[in-house]
């Protein structure tokens, strides 16, 4: 278990700045290994928080990030051919599930439905996973905890969890940080001044104003950590705005004018 294991344990503590009191409400949920929802927009640092809770509680973290071409023989495992005849490999939910890490399935709702089905005796009182193609039931290891996310702002209707997913698990909001908790952030993962994340932020929010007035996204924290990355080295903060704030997310000519003003309103 060990040798299978220690390539998913976290050896280095992630960096992480609490927003509210999540890191405590993620370890009682963790104690009763209740399965858990992360829920809010791309690169506001829901996967950065699983990774620091992973490693704060010593447990591996198997990620898995979903996509429409995964089907269920993709997490439970599927039977393989080499020099020896047939072998059976677990897929990430049984490898989770079997010897007891965190399985994180990280924007869940891009699986087709009929895959995520499968997570149903998991997250309930039953904790099994049934292998159907090996005629096994694998009974979840006491470690085990599943964990999901997605943004409910960017899913369409046909593209949501059923009711009767949503309802197995409890649920985390989160949202772009506070501008004071942002600038921390910022500047804690690149190095800049607390003057330059403070107008990276800005610019940020400003874009965020923005969204489904011609962005369907905002400039994520992510985002502003790539830009303040390429400050970082030397380039020029007006072109690394453009190179990692306003092209990735508009090719409208109007929306990227409208940006790229605010980038110069600031630097």
């Amino acid at each position: 278990m060990s040798d299978i294991m220690q390539q998913y344990r976290i050896e280095n503590e992630p960096y992480y700045r609490p927003v509210e009191d999540e890191i405590e409400v993620y370890e009682a949920t963790y104690s009763v290994r209740m399965p858990m929802m992360l829920k809010g927009p791309t690169g506001c640092g829901k996967s950065r928080f699983v990774e620091h809770m992973a490693w704060k509680l010593g447990k591996p973290l198997i990620t898995v990030a979903c996509n429409e071409d995964m089907t269920a023989s993709d997490l439970v495992g599927r039977f393989l051919l080499d020099a020896n005849g047939t072998r059976w490999q677990d897929g990430p939910l049984a490898l989770a599930a079997r010897y007891g890490a965190i399985c994180y399935l990280d924007e869940v709702v891009e699986a087709r439905q009929d895959t995520t089905v499968v997570i149903h005796p998991l997250t309930d009182n039953r904790r099994v996973l049934p292998l159907e193609k090996k005629g096994e039931l694998v009974r979840a290891h006491p470690d085990f905890q599943l964990v999901i996310s997605y943004n409910p702002g960017y899913q369409s209707l046909m593209k949501d969890l059923k009711q009767s997913t949503k309802q197995r698990f409890g649920a985390l909001d989160f949202d772009y940080p506070k501008h004071t908790i942002e600038v921390e952030i910022v500047a804690h993962e690149t190095g800049v001044s607390t003057e330059v994340a403070g107008k990276l932020v800005s610019i940020a929010e400003r874009a965020r104003n923005l969204k489904g007035h011609g962005l369907d996204e905002g400039i994520s924290t992510r985002m502003l950590i790539y830009a303040g990355s390429l400050i970082a080295t030397g380039v020029d903060a007006v072109k690394a705005c453009r190179v990692a704030l306003v092209r990735p997310i508009t090719d409208d000519p109007d929306m990227r004018d409208a940006l790229d003003a605010a980038v110069t309103t600031f630097f």
